[in-house]
């Protein structure tokens, strides 16, 4: 459920550390499309960079293909400027709205949070990301079934959102229900590959779901 909020610095950053350079401008969306399936792994991370902070929220399903790209640095960016993407609505105040609420839950504020995501979700309910941050809150908040509502929402607006898939397999773990656990943390993976945490996850909630089946015998 949880998400990235990323900018040029940031991404420049990892290239950075990675032993890539800066971080070259691309002149049009095209040019920059076009570099996403270049040999060389420098210029598929420009192209991710420059998507990621210029491209519409449709642009996501670029980057995803890039989440199995062979360069691990790549992968990385790609994951995060999905999440960057998919945080946009296409509509300022909607964006800063969500960013409140982001801010009122990094506070504790949870009420607080949960009252502006459904004001976002109110004025543009098509938004899978205000559903997806108020499953968040809700979740933080212990409200694990409403959580798992909004999740749901989440998923019928945005099929791919592995940060949904993975909650859901949270909750469902939580509520000690381990084979739904199980299928949506594999849902996740499927969506996303690089969820390493995920893959322990699953590990623990199959032993979990063993260890039930053999108190039952």
């Amino acid at each position: 459920m949880n998400g990235l909020q990323i900018a040029v610095g940031a991404l420049a950053l990892l290239c950075s550390i990675a032993g890539f350079a800066e971080p070259e401008e691309y002149a049009s969306r095209a040019d920059a499309l076009k570099g996403l399936s270049a040999p060389e792994a420098q210029r598929r991370a420009d192209a991710v960079i420059w998507i990621a902070n210029n491209g519409e929220p449709a642009d996501e399903a670029v980057l995803r293909k890039r989440l199995t790209d062979d360069n691990p640095v790549v992968r990385r960016l790609a994951e995060q400027g999905v999440w960057l993407l998919w945080g946009h609505s296409g509509d300022d105040k909607i964006d800063a709205m969500l960013l409140q609420g982001a801010e009122q839950m990094e506070m504790g504020q949870l009420d607080d949070a949960i009252a502006t995501f459904s004001e976002v979700i109110k004025r543009k309910p098509m938004f899978a990301e205000a559903w997806n941050k108020r499953a968040t809150a809700l979740f933080l908040a212990g409200e694990f079934r409403r959580s798992l509502a909004d999740c749901d929402q989440v998923i019928k607006r945005n099929p791919n959102h592995f940060g949904a898939l993975s909650g859901q397999g949270q909750i469902y773990f939580h509520l000690e229900q381990y084979e739904k656990a199980i299928s949506y943390w594999k849902r996740a993976l499927q969506a996303n590959p690089n969820l390493d945490s995920i893959e322990e996850n699953i590990e623990i909630a199959q032993k979990m779901l063993e260890a039930r089946r053999r108190n039952m015998v």
